[in-house]
């Protein structure tokens, strides 16, 4: 999942907190996610809590610490950057199950015989340690299981029936690009390895692009409120680093300074606000 890496302004920084650094990720809908943080907490809650330490000379001082906030929203994360509406998608680095196998048969005998012509395959793909579903229940029908791998996110969905088979033929679907194709059985776990990575380097590269794409830069405060209402996105403005120019536009669009970007240039300009001088751009969105 790509981000943006920064600081936060003083008035979004953690309480208390010397700095917050932290990582906005953009989602579909053109709202930023605030995807974790990292809070130099300094000594202000050492000497608030007393907590201290002794150095190498063996004197008291209060300790210097930090605070983490990487936890489940970023599971969040992963589901806005990546799902669509049919349900999850899922990186296969991150996926619970790789590859759910799906058996077209109409007795038990066609499903023994499925099992004994795939399972080599199959084996193959447990060794090279990807996870598999065998779906070989038989209350539920093949066009249910395929919704439901497909609303689990599932990388890679096989259909296996004996008519194919007997062709050498497998049915491959990508949950990613809802592509489907026929695969030859002989090399059949070769070519999902290679899927798997190809999987995962395309989710990340459509993730980069939205990124990317939705960064834009503005001089203009007209132009700044109109697009950000009708456009969504990140926005690089020039700020003049004052709480009251940072409330004003929090109050005007409901957006917020995301954070200063770590590989911000400087960039001598004018705050779109104020008129008065800036030396960098910050990152500007509305959020989560």
């Amino acid at each position: 999942m790509p981000v943006v890496k920064g600081i936060k302004s003083e008035n979004e920084r953690f309480a208390g907190a010397d700095e917050t650094y932290c990582i906005e990720a953009m989602m579909q809908d053109g709202k930023a996610l605030q995807a974790g943080t990292s809070h130099f907490l300094g000594q202000n809650f050492a000497k608030a809590f007393d907590v201290k330490f002794a150095d190498k000379e063996g004197k008291q001082d209060y300790v210097w610490a930090s605070s983490w906030g990487v936890s489940t929203r970023l599971m969040g994360a992963l589901i806005m950057t990546h799902s669509d509406d049919l349900g999850l998608v899922l990186p296969p680095k991150l996926a619970p199950i790789h590859v759910a196998v799906v058996p077209i048969f109409n007795n038990p005998e066609q499903l023994d015989q499925i099992k004994e012509k795939i399972k080599p395959e199959l084996d193959k793909l447990k060794a090279a340690g990807l996870t598999i579903k065998f779906d070989d229940d038989d209350q539920k029908r093949p066009g249910w299981k395929f919704a439901e791998y497909e609303a689990k996110g599932v990388p890679v969905r096989l259909a296996v029936g004996l008519r194919d088979l007997e062709k050498n033929l497998v049915e491959v679907a990508r949950r990613d690009t809802q592509e489907k194709k026929l695969y030859d059985l002989n090399s059949l776990a070769e070519q999902i390895i290679k899927l798997m990575d190809e999987i995962q380097n395309s989710l990340y590269e459509r993730a980069m692009k939205m990124k990317n794409d939705s960064i834009k830069k503005v001089d203009s405060y007209d132009e700044f409120k109109r697009r950000i209402e009708s456009e969504g996105g990140f926005f690089l403005v020039h700020w003049d680093g004052t709480k009251e120019t940072e409330e004003k536009i929090k109050a005007d669009t409901k957006a917020t300074i995301r954070c200063i970007p770590l590989d911000a240039v400087t960039e001598n300009g004018v705050c779109m606000v104020s008129g008065k001088p800036s030396a960098k751009r910050v990152l500007v969105a509305k959020a989560y």
